[in-house]
């Protein structure tokens, strides 16, 4: 796909590797659907986007409503009339072990809140996403591609039973489209970063954060443009699909 002029969905896109991936694909020519929750971030970013002569339009959504999903999609389609591309970036954590003694003795559990609130999110959200975006896809007949953006935290990871559960997921649904959507010309593909210095990791204690980057074969985390290139790479080859690229440092959980 050559990137210059396809319109390109991307959620989860006010902040961290979201806006990065923004950029780079608004600095190869691509016009830009952010959408996000956070309205000031997302305004903000469009406005750092029309400073370097990027153009995008700004969709609030919860991706997890299926009717909030089906409604932005549509709006994008009337705006711009196709998706060419669609990054499933958006995600949350809510880490905790699945059963946890405290100094009392007290046992303190996963919550189904805290599961089903990640669940919502990193799976069901990009199911829904790849589900219209797909079928508008296929309506315009245009040969576009999805990303999903998982994690190397699905192999299993210490207090994240449902961010694993979720990006295990993504997994297989990742290659299940790209057997399934072949047939319409539509690619799918996956990124799986490792520890990539957003806001997300910035809550991380200092003291864990230098356990963790000692444990990196290149002994420091990624950046969110790294992420970014890696999805500029799959959009425009034209012979990836159905596989996943780990960008790691060379960690593997």
């Amino acid at each position: 796909m050559d990137i210059e002029n396809k319109i390109i969905a991307i959620t989860g896109a006010a902040q961290g590797l979201g806006a990065s991936i923004a950029k780079c694909l608004g600095n190869q020519g691509a016009t830009l659907a952010l959408i996000d929750l956070n309205e000031e971030k997302l305004r903000a970013l469009q406005q750092e986007l029309r400073n370097n002569e990027i153009n995008s339009e700004i969709y609030l959504a919860d991706i997890s409503n299926e009717q909030q999903v089906i409604k932005v999609i549509a709006e994008i389609e009337r705006h711009f009339s196709r998706i060419d591309g669609l990054i499933n970036n958006a995600g949350i954590i809510r880490d905790q072990f699945l059963n946890k003694p405290d100094k009392q003795g007290t046992i303190e559990s996963l919550s189904l809140s805290n599961w089903q609130s990640v669940i919502d999110v990193n799976l069901t959200g990009v199911f829904l996403c790849a589900r219209e975006v797909s079928k508008l896809m296929m309506q315009s007949q245009t040969k576009g591609v999805i990303v999903n953006i998982y994690s190397i935290s699905r192999a299993g990871n210490i207090g994240q039973s449902n961010y694993s559960a979720a990006k295990s997921g993504v997994v297989a649904l990742t290659v299940t489209w790209a057997k399934e959507l072949a047939r319409a010309g539509i690619r799918v593909a996956a990124i799986a970063p490792g520890f990539i210095q957003t806001e997300m990791t910035h809550s991380i204690k200092p003291e864990v954060l230098k356990r963790i980057e000692s444990s990196i074969p290149l002994r420091r985390m990624g950046q969110p443009d790294e992420i970014a290139h890696a999805v500029q790479f799959i959009l425009e080859n034209d012979y990836f699909s159905g596989r996943i690229i780990e960008v790691d440092g060379g960690l593997r959980i």
